[in-house]
Formats: C-alpha cells, structure tokens, sequence
C-alpha cells in the first residue's frame, strides 16, 4: 500500500475532517488505486494520527462507495464499473447547464478573469504532459460558474459526481481525459459568456464533457480487447 513519502502530518484541531479528505484526496488521484487493500494501522501511523479517525474516515468512504470490505478479512479501494462513465458523464453536464444557468446573471469580469486563469494553467499542464496538474486546473475553470450558482444542493451532488470522474481518469489516463481541444472548448464558453449567449455556453459544456467520454470510452474499449 504506497502511501506518498512527502505527506504532511494531520492538524489534531480539525483531525477527523483533514484524515477524511487526505484518503479521499489519495483515492481521487490514484495515489490509492481500485482494488488496492487498505490497511487502517500503516495509514495511522503514516498521519501520525490513532486509528479511530481513519477508521471513521474509511466508513465514510464506504459509504460513498469509494472503499469496500469483507469482515476480518479485507479493506481496499471499490474497483470502477465498466459502465460507470457512461451512467456518471450525462448527469454531470446536464448538471452543469443548469448551474450555468442559475449562475449567468451573477458572474463577474473577476470570474471571467479567473476562468481565464485556471484555461492558461489548462493549457500550460497539457503542453508540458502533466495531466494531474491538467486535472486540477479544468476543474478550477469549471468550479467558478457552479459556485456562482449558489446552489450547495447542486454543487454537493456535482462534487460527489466528479470525485467519481477523477478516479476514472486516473484508472484510464494516469490523471486526465482532457486534450488541448478542452482549452479552445474553454474559450469559446468564456467568449460566449461575455456575450450573454447562455445557449451557446451550454451546448459548449455538454460538448466539451462529451467529448472526454468519447476519449474515455475509446481507452476503455481498448483495454477491453486487449485483455480478451
């Protein structure tokens, strides 16, 4: 079980919550992969925490269905559904035009500032090869238009969703579905948005997730014949 050397020790003020998001973070980015075992006392010791947190955490995983185990025999991370992105990805964009939706009125030129920021940082992690720094930065680019939502019920189920989407790219693009089509995709979203064109933004979004599933599903039939 690879635990990452550099991993900083757990605040005990806010102990349960930084144990939770550490192992979610270490699933969502691979660092925990599915199908790996999981053991409650090496994860302790690592955090320099006891083990009742990061067995609380690894419940709450269980929960999200991230983790699974067998009694007294196994703990280890839940292996990814074959059809689980095509069941996830619609629900994502089709969420998406609607927090795009319910944010066009509000959004600001330091927004659009912001989504230009995270498309530049987009752009530099692709030409350099580094998807998860790629990862990051879409994710920031989309992160502002649902905050602008203002709509935690949206934005909880979205993140639940696309903790699920990040631990498919990492199972199948070592981090990231994205191609450098996604930063021109961005400009043509942040064009249309300075433009007031909210149908256009929406048919940007959904095109521009669909075509991650496209990339996504090619990489899966792929495998899929190759260990036929």
């Amino acid at each position: 079980m690879p635990i990452p050397e550099n991993s900083k020790p757990i605040n005990r003020f806010s102990m349960r919550e930084e144990v939770y998001n550490t192992l979610l973070e270490w699933i969502m980015e691979g660092v925990l992969r599915p199908g790996e075992k999981i053991l409650d006392k090496d994860l302790a010791e690592k955090m320099g925490v006891s083990r009742t947190p990061v067995r609380e955490a690894i419940r709450r995983l269980e929960d999200k269905d991230l983790v699974e185990s067998a009694t007294n025999r196994w703990t280890r991370v839940s292996e990814i559904p074959i059809e689980e992105p095509e069941m996830i990805y619609p629900i994502i964009w089709s969420l998406e035009e609607l927090a795009v939706a319910q944010a066009f009125t509000h959004l600001t030129t330091s927004d659009f500032l912001s989504m230009k920021k995270a498309n530049s940082r987009l752009d530099e992690a692709l030409k350099k090869g580094d998807p998860i720094v790629a990862s990051r930065a879409d994710a920031d680019f989309h992160a502002v238009y649902i905050a602008q939502a203002d709509n935690p019920f949206l934005s909880n189920i979205l993140k639940d969703l696309k903790i699920r989407s990040r631990r498919i790219e990492v199972a199948y693009f070592g981090g990231s579905s994205l191609a450098q089509e996604s930063v021109s995709e961005h400009h043509l979203m942040l064009e249309s948005m300075e433009n007031g064109d909210l149908e256009r933004v929406q048919q940007m979004i959904r095109s521009n997730w669909q075509s991650s599933l496209k990339r996504l599903k090619a990489v899966i039939e792929e495998q899929v014949e190759t260990d036929a």
